[in-house]
């Protein structure tokens, strides 16, 4: 007995030697927690990292080349995102932030991204000192609400009516675009398309698929223009010597193939002698005659055909007897116009001959065929009811600029929405960011402890706009912010880097006008991803 309680180790002793063994676990855990987050955050830093010198009037292009070959030139952040291949799944988030920004504001796509890097590297700092991620993320929440508190405080009201003013948003939103030489052009289409399209007295809201943008490779882009009408791409089908050109149009859209019927399932029809072959030619041709009649007995003359994917929607003889009637037929329609079209002309679709009546059809002043320099176009004008729809019809001489002006112009349509939905205009140049910041900084020295350190870590995140603005326009970045600083703590709250002469100036009185809803968006969303990235502690892979 004694020899048993001679080797049996005290119960304390058992106790420092459990609790040593959970807190090398819990260090072990811990360190775990930490790689995790530190991984995460310089991943989603490297995104941003990557369109931060594209920030601005003066900021970089980037060429994009896809996996076939495609190339694509643009300063645009939700497409750069959108078109990188991001493996690390918080790398991921940050894209679908620029997303988000981009259905919510249509622009600030790439100040989300910076703004969003910045806030991660205060959190990691943050971390680097100890502090838990559940304090930061708690602090940064109520950050972001001052922050945008701050910044609706400098917004000034806009009225709707007021189409000059529109213009100037318009084009602040295209000055950072490949197209900003272009922006005296743009700019009033897309105020003009925007105003024709809701009552400014009213609407609360704006639907873009209200407006059709129709791209065109020929000409330049000072040759495009807003229509109230439709735009066809395409030329007239005149294999048979068709009309080109229709006055008091009655127009009707189908959804079903003027051809021979073919059998329900794959099989082959024999014929052994001519009499049944001439038999089965003469009632192919009695078919499409009946049909093509009874579309010209409702009074139609210009036929939209959509386009079949199963076999062919028109066939050399339909056009023939189209023709004979004076028919102007456009082919080739594609489903997701269907809607529009029946928006602006007032026609229904049609899926059967036998639903085809005078009642569906739409009606327009003119239909034309029209030379361009590349090829031939269609338009229809003078529609019943203009202002339920408009059409812009975008030139460019090549295929990338093309494409970037389409851009340009549905993000000038969503910032011009933006002032739709929330009506308050902010200067930009850097100027809320850095009123938030000052804001933030002083609210900061107001509270105590853990919370302040983390206002004030935020509070300077928000510089890096005003701070990469300057750096992408060439100027001494830390100059730059300082003097902004200070005029801000001197109580200029529309004070903000004009990058054209390289000095700070009053914003307003420059016209650079940016909707409330772009930076109220974009602050928030960065906010929430980082609070997200934050949270997470560990990684768990799926088979």
């Amino acid at each position: 007995v004694r020899t048993t309680s001679a080797t049996a180790s005290p119960p304390t002793a058992d106790i420092m030697m459990a609790s040593a063994s959970t807190r090398g676990d819990m260090l072990r855990v811990r360190s775990q927690e930490r790689s995790v987050r530190d991984n995460n955050i310089s991943a989603a830093k490297a995104v941003a990292d990557v369109v931060r010198t594209s920030l601005g009037p003066k900021g970089m292009d980037k060429m994009v080349v896809t996996k076939t070959g495609e190339v694509i030139i643009t300063n645009d952040g939700a497409t750069i995102l959108a078109k990188m291949e991001v493996a690390h799944p918080a790398a991921k988030m940050l894209v679908d932030v620029a997303k988000s920004q981009d259905s919510e504001a249509g622009d600030g796509t790439t100040s989300v991204t910076v703004l969003c890097g910045a806030i991660l590297e205060a959190a990691q700092k943050l971390l680097d000192k100890g502090i838990h991620p559940t304090m930061i993320s708690e602090a940064f929440l109520l950050a972001e609400r001052k922050a945008g508190e701050y910044i609706e405080a400098i917004s000034v009201s806009v009225d709707l009516t007021d189409r000059e003013q529109l213009i100037k948003v318009a084009s602040t939103s295209l000055n950072s675009k490949v197209v900003s030489a272009n922006a005296a052009v743009l700019a009033p289409i897309c105020v003009d398309a925007m105003l024709r399209i809701i009552d400014p007295k009213v609407s609360t809201n704006v639907d873009l698929r209200d407006v059709a943008i129709v791209k065109k490779l020929g000409g330049t882009i000072d040759d495009t223009e807003l229509i109230d009408g439709l735009v066809f791409t395409q030329k007239a089908v005149k294999v048979a010597g068709g009309p080109t050109r229709i006055v008091n149009a009655k127009i009707g859209l189908i959804q079903f193939c003027l051809s021979p019927p073919k059998t329900d399932i794959e099989q082959s029809v024999v014929v052994s002698d001519y009499a049944q072959m001439d038999r089965i030619l003469k009632e192919e041709r009695k078919y499409i005659l009946d049909m093509c009649k009874q579309i010209a007995k409702t009074g139609c003359n210009v036929l939209l055909v959509q386009k079949s994917i199963l076999r062919d929607a028109v066939t050399d003889l339909s056009l023939h007897f189209l023709a004979k009637l004076k028919i102007l037929v456009v082919t080739d329609i594609e489903r997701d116009d269907v809607e529009f079209i029946c928006k602006t002309v007032g026609c229904h679709p049609v899926a059967s001959i036998e639903s085809f009546v005078a009642e569906k059809l739409g009606s327009a002043n003119t239909v034309a065929e029209e030379a361009t320099p590349e090829s031939k176009i269609i338009r229809v004008t003078g529609v019943p009811n203009p202002g339920k729809t408009v059409t812009i019809f975008v030139r460019a001489s090549n295929r990338m600029v093309l494409d970037e002006c389409d851009r340009s112009i549905h993000d000038a349509l969503c910032v011009l929405r933006c002032l739709v939905k929330k009506r308050l205009l902010t200067p930009g140049g850097g100027a809320p960011e850095a009123e938030a910041s000052y804001k933030l900084a002083h609210f900061a020295n107001s509270l105590g402890g853990t919370e302040a350190y983390c206002l004030k870590m935020y509070s300077q995140a928000l510089e890096v706009v005003p701070y990469t603005l300057a750096e992408n326009a060439g100027l001494s970045a830390i100059n730059m912010v300082t003097e902004l600083r200070n005029r801000h703590a001197a109580g200029e709250t529309s004070a903000g880097i004009n990058v054209r002469i390289g000095a700070i100036t009053d914003i307003l009185e420059e016209n650079v006008l940016v909707p409330c809803l772009v930076y109220t968006s974009a602050i928030a969303l960065a906010t929430e991803c980082v609070r997200m990235i934050l949270k997470i502690d560990d990684v768990v892979i799926t088979r």
